[in-house]
């Protein structure tokens, strides 16, 4: 559960370095979700549905970058805007594409496959732990660490993150700003993609409408939690992931399920404030 908020979580962290904060992730997900199921039923192939899916959300990523930096939107007001339109044009493609609403499900649909790992599956704990998950699951901790990688160990990465702490000094220094932006942008549409196809084909075989349901927002609390470190902030998708799965297992003791589905969000909000305030005291030592 906790690989779609990771993913997209990935993608904030790279944008939020350069000084952009993606709130529009939620609507690239959930056009990602929607393209990835709708070119694995018509093609048969769940890699192209993955390769649309991420084409789709930098296309939309691109779009508000657009807005943004272009036409000088505010980044949240974009953001927002993304998030509507994106519930709404799926909306509309489920009916006049497929003729159904709420839901979309047909046999012909390919999801991602579960990858077994040999050794590691016959051992009773560790192969309920380790193996047997989709393929996604296992590249998205991959790519936590192809974050870090790029974040701090390469030039690029270093001008993200001086693009994000002073931008006029790196403007001096040669340092093109709003490139920067827009390719920080494009990385958090590929990663917002593939959560979206890991959503519709991974972690379930179907497109629903709003099927995100806030994970693009809990994905932008893990960021703030994690300190908007890539490796930190895996470790706080993980824990929602957990509250989510946590809420899901105590509805089986038949404890009142409204209040089990709003313990991720409740672990949202309560990060959210946790951050934040850490963030301010960050922010006032800066200035001391």
């Amino acid at each position: 559960m906790s690989t779609p908020i990771a993913l997209a979580a990935m993608g904030l962290v790279i944008t939020e370095q350069a000084a952009i904060t993606n709130i529009g992730i939620e609507g690239i997900m959930l056009i990602g979700a929607f393209v990835a199921v709708a070119v694995s039923y018509f093609t048969g192939s769940w890699v192209l549905g993955i390769l649309a899916s991420v084409a789709a959300g930098v296309v939309v990523a691109l779009f508000m970058a657009v807005i943004h930096l272009k036409f000088k939107a505010d980044v949240f007001v974009a953001g927002i805007a993304i998030n509507l339109f994106a519930i709404e044009f799926t909306r509309f493609l489920l009916r006049n594409i497929f003729n159904t609403a709420g839901s979309f499900y047909d046999p012909n649909i390919v999801p991602i496959p579960s990858i077994t790992i040999p050794i590691i599956d016959k051992i009773p704990v560790l192969g309920t732990l380790l193996s047997g998950f989709k393929l996604t699951d296992y590249l998205g901790i991959i790519l936590v660490f192809v974050t870090y990688f790029i974040l701090y160990k390469t030039v690029w990465g270093l001008r993200i993150r001086f693009v994000g702490i002073h931008p006029l000094s790196a403007e001096t220094g040669g340092v093109h700003v709003n490139i920067k932006k827009y390719q920080a942008m494009i990385l958090s549409g590929i990663f917002g993609g593939l959560a979206g196809a890991h959503l519709s084909l991974g972690y379930t075989r179907q497109f629903i409408e709003n099927m995100t349901n806030g994970r693009g927002f809990i994905g932008v609390a893990a960021m703030y939690f994690g300190g908007v470190t890539p490796i930190n902030t895996w470790f706080a998708s993980l824990f929602f992931g957990f509250t989510e799965a946590l809420g899901n297992n105590l509805q089986t003791f038949g404890l009142p399920s409204q209040f089990m589905l709003m313990i991720p969000y409740i672990a949202t909000v309560v990060a959210i404030t946790i951050g934040m305030i850490r963030k301010q005291k960050r922010e006032k030592n800066n200035l001391l």
